[in-house]
């Protein structure tokens, strides 16, 4: 077999367009020139399971990028490879699991928020804002519960700042700067440019995490853990294992990791979710009016209700399909030489199965490229699930996070939608147009929040 083909240049492949160019032209499995080596870029539903699902420990690695070696080495659950990132999955899935990851136990914690998110709104008058900050602040509070122990006040100001610098460091890893210093990192380390404010911003994290976990070590009851971190406090003393990576360091960045995914992602999809509701009413009134059938207004949406709630747990999904996140997925690296169709694709090489692909593969959807709640419905109005609705990625890598991130979606949207009917405020435009970067997030925009 040989090695995918590709354009020359790779330009700023960052742009989803390019992929979808690529693939038209050069095939479902194509390669680019980017940091400086060889990237393979896979297509379409049918490859993308075939290579991260059906061949998935050939693809199990992550790639080491200067600009991430600068600051997180190869460490915590994203970056890291290998046996120790086994050992910190699978403690972080067990760890979250007992502190009520997808289980009844977080249900209230999200609700509890669903309400200080909505008195927020309420407190608006129908105004024109931009929700952003107030679901960033929402969303972070139920990773900060698991992580840190504790939910944040809407009026904290440190913890604002440290949400906005999250926010403006993802826009930073999209930039054309991260790509360039991944090529020259002995020179650029030496020049300014932005890619040292990444730097700063993520020294600032760092910071931020470190100090939760010394307040921890101060007050550390091993018999009794309080969230993540003490009961990686407690591995740390226990642990004999040295190539499992229990120290303080794996800690900072796991905890970092776990917030930067359990934030970000999540409120870039609720601000989506707020704005092609407001770009569809018809679906808007449509999940009310379920809403009111089913729950009522006398109490709060819960899990419970899912399974009876089809159209608007059809319009969650779709929401996710269309807002598309993380269009391009995160790179994955071959363990071994593998092939791919008749491609060989050898040991060492970036390889990133393109999200953006599955969830509009003309093959799997009736209309791909339209908002569409009846891709999630059955000829009786019933939910049924998709196999190419692949969000949240597939094979051994995939989001550790999403049961509590379905989780977040239905309570919040569904707890935001029972209260409030949200609109255009008067005179604007409101544009189904993103920023480009590595989340695929809405322009930013304002709305006006009509209690029902």
């Amino acid at each position: 077999g040989t090695f995918p083909g590709g354009p020359l240049g790779s330009g700023s492949w960052l742009n989803s367009v390019c992929p979808v160019q690529f693939a038209k032209r050069y095939g479902n499995i194509y390669s680019l020139r980017i940091f400086g080596g060889r990237m393979v870029v896979i297509h379409g539903y049918r490859l993308v399971k075939e290579a991260l699902a059906v061949r998935g420990e050939d693809y199990v690695d992550r790639p080491t990028f200067p600009i991430f070696e600068e600051t997180f080495g190869n460490s915590g659950l994203v970056a890291s490879n290998g046996y120790l990132w086994k050992q910190q999955r699978r403690f972080a899935l067990h760890t979250l699991r007992n502190f009520g990851l997808g289980k009844k136990s977080l249900e209230p914690a999200i609700q509890q928020e669903c309400q200080y998110l909505a008195e927020v709104f309420a407190q608006q008058k129908g105004e024109p804002f931009n929700p952003h900050i107030s679901l960033n602040k929402a969303v972070s509070n139920i990773i900060c519960c698991l992580v840190f122990g504790e939910r944040v006040e809407y009026n904290n100001k440190q913890h604002q700042q440290i949400l906005e610098q999250f926010t403006e460091l993802i826009r930073l890893q999209g930039t054309i700067w991260v790509q360039v210093f991944n090529l020259a990192p002995g020179l650029m380390k030496r020049l300014p440019g932005p890619h040292q404010r990444f730097f700063t911003l993520t020294q600032n994290m760092v910071d931020y995490v470190n100090v939760k976990i010394n307040e921890h070590k101060e007050t550390h009851d091993p018999s009794n853990p309080r969230d993540y971190i003490d009961c990686f406090l407690t591995e740390i003393a226990e642990k004999e294992d040295k190539e499992a990576g229990f120290d303080t360091r794996n800690l900072c960045i796991s905890s970092l990791d776990l917030f930067i995914a359990g934030t970000e992602t999540t409120t870039t999809t609720l601000y989506w979710a707020l704005l092609f509701m407001i770009y569809y009413p018809h679906i808007q009134e449509k999940v009310q009016a379920e809403l009111d059938a089913v729950v009522g207004s006398s109490r709060m949406p819960s899990m419970e209700d899912k399974d009876e709630l089809h159209f608007t747990n059809a319009v969650i999904h779709e929401i996710q399909r269309m807002g598309n996140i993380i269009p391009l997925n995160v790179a994955h690296v071959t363990t071994k030489e593998t092939t791919l169709e008749n491609f060989t694709i050898p040991k060492g090489v970036m390889v990133t199965g393109n999200l953006d692909s599955v969830l509009h593969d003309e093959t799997m959807w009736e209309s791909p490229h339209t908002f569409n709640p009846r891709h999630f419905l059955d000829e009786h109005g019933k939910f049924r699930k998709r196999d190419a609705f692949l969000p949240f990625s597939i094979g051994k890598r995939v989001c550790l996070g999403e049961q509590l991130a379905r989780m977040e979606l239905f309570l919040f949207f569904s707890g935001l939608l029972q209260r409030f009917t949200f609109s255009a405020p008067d005179g604007e435009q409101l544009s189904l147009e993103c920023d480009m970067g590595f989340v695929h997030s809405p322009k930013s925009y304002r709305l006006c929040a009509n209690l029902r």
